[in-house]
């Protein structure tokens, strides 16, 4: 029954989503004489713990009882105080986490309290389930960068658009929906200047009832993006971030200073373009602990080529456009040797409706 109980909280754990990060999501769930007595998932970032929470919204006193948790309870004084020390101080007496914190500060420690309580303390129960719920979290704790979604849509012949650049639907309502989905689960959204030029786009999240805006990264190395673009002149409560380099335009900075909610931050060079790596570090530490790149074929060649990309999402229309000058997903110069290509892992494939989504991992797992 471990598997049954836990897949519970995990299924909990998703509600949280768009709304804890950086923090992780979790679920939990009280079993007590066979049946379920409380429940509570991370409802939002600074916010009571899910354990906190299941405890709280428990229908009768949770002493003798077992807690189903998806992430090790936490055993420091951080914006909440440490939930294994209520566990213990609430008589529960097994505890089932699905995985250990992987914050080297705390991981086993929360263990090491709850077994000190006397309380049985089982670990692994799905673990490879909470561990991808978490993916965003196990990155950016670990290692202080974002854990980047590149994402694109093509026909089944692998076109971005005509000829002409019309790309307006490659895709259908349901697979663009799901895109607003990955953009509610991020921290930060990432195009081109040249998407901004061409298309210029919102780039919000637009779900009914409690979809969160993400930060829009724009990536410009000389500042060529128009003054009157969307994402300059927005009401959101994110901000535009505009990365940039020291051939950037001097005027246009000066009048970029004056808008609300924009931030102009610098780079170093390289090969004439904004650094790519370096600005996912500066990412990282302004706490955005998760990227969807939706940019054009250039960019998307640079996320893959300097080794950025954690997972690609590719959408796929039963549509053919032909044409040598349309444009395919992945660009730039290309690697010259089959071998240099990017391996890819894990690979998933779901449909919405006529097209197909395929989902993988990039490079070997950590």
């Amino acid at each position: 029954m471990h598997d049954f109980y836990m897949s519970k909280a995990l299924l909990l754990s998703l509600k949280g989503v768009g709304k804890t990060n950086p923090n992780p999501l979790v679920g939990a769930v009280i079993v007590k004489d066979g049946k379920i007595i409380g429940e509570g998932y991370h409802e939002y970032f600074g916010g009571p713990h899910a354990e906190v929470n299941a405890i709280n919204n428990a229908t009768e006193d949770v002493a003798g009882s077992t807690l189903y948790v998806t992430l090790e309870p936490c055993s420091h004084f951080g914006k909440t105080p440490p939930c294994a020390d209520l566990i213990v101080k609430s008589k529960i007496s097994r505890v089932v986490i699905a995985v250990l914190d992987p914050n080297p500060i705390v991981s086993g420690k929360g263990v090491e309290i709850l077994k000190r309580g006397n309380i049985e303390v089982v670990i692994g129960v799905m673990e490879q389930e909470a561990r991808k719920t978490n993916e965003i979290f196990f990155k950016y704790i670990r290692e202080k960068k974002p854990f980047c979604i590149l994402k694109a849509a093509m026909t089944f012949d692998g076109k971005t658009a005509t000829k002409t650049g019309e790309s307006k639907w490659i895709t259908n309502e349901k697979s663009r929906h799901y895109v607003h989905e990955l953009r509610n689960k991020v921290s930060g959204i990432m195009v081109g200047v040249d998407t901004i030029i061409s298309d210029n786009p919102t780039l919000t999240t637009r779900l009914e009832g409690e979809g969160a805006d993400a930060a829009r990264i724009i990536v410009d190395s000389s500042l060529k993006i128009p003054l009157d673009a969307k994402v300059l002149n927005i009401n959101s409560p994110k901000k535009t971030i505009i990365a940039t380099t020291m051939m950037a335009d001097s005027k246009k900075l000066q009048k970029l200073r004056d808008y609300e909610n924009v931030e102009v931050i610098f780079t170093p060079i390289m090969d004439s373009r904004v650094d790519l790596a370096c600005l996912f570090e500066s990412l990282g530490l302004m706490g955005i602990d998760s990227i969807l790149v939706e940019g054009g074929s250039t960019l998307n060649f640079s996320v893959i080529k300097e080794g950025l990309a954690d997972k690609v999402i590719f959408f796929i229309a039963p549509k053919i456009l032909g044409g040598k000058e349309a444009k395919s997903p992945i660009g730039g110069d290309g690697f010259e040797n089959i071998e240099d290509a990017v391996k890819l892992r894990d690979m998933s494939i779901s449909t919405f409706d006529e097209d197909i989504m395929i989902e993988a991992y990039v490079g070997e797992e950590r």
